[in-house]
């Protein structure tokens, strides 16, 4: 049996947002989601780290061709994503609250059928970053 070796690629993207629900108060939203309820939005520097999980290749020597892998975020998550309004411009974020959690969700959904795509791989974690404090992962199951 063939060793599973792990690659992660880093991308990064500016967007903005709020915490807000329109079917709270403002005093809820204020009291449960702060300075994140602004009128007037945030943003947040954004680093996303995806990992992809499988098998050397024996011609190529690689489990996946990275630039490939590059492109295809930058195709599906960096240009939706990159200087956009999460809660007004992104189609897969409509309806959604405009967390990180959620953002990472949705990122997921978008890009795990694209991932054995591009090799003998799978989609195995995403971490994101809002902050260099605060960040999200995900690991399949």
């Amino acid at each position: 049996m063939k060793p599973l070796i792990r690659i992660t690629r880093k991308e990064h993207f500016n967007a903005a947002h709020k915490m807000f629900r329109p079917d709270w108060t403002e005093q809820q939203n204020e009291a449960v989601f702060g300075k994140c309820a602004n009128h007037n939005w945030h943003g947040h520097n954004y680093d996303l780290f995806v990992t992809i999980e499988g098998t050397v290749h024996p011609d190529t020597g690689y489990v996946a061709d990275l630039k490939a892998l590059s492109e295809m975020l930058k195709r599906k998550i960096v240009d939706v994503l990159d200087h956009k309004n999460l809660n007004l411009d992104v189609a897969f974020m409509q309806g959604i609250l405009a967390s990180t959690e959620n953002l990472a969700l949705k990122i997921w959904e978008e890009i795990e059928h694209e991932i054995p795509r591009l090799g003998n791989c799978t989609l195995y974690k995403i971490q994101l970053f809002e902050t260099e404090r605060n960040f999200v992962e995900l690991v399949r199951p």
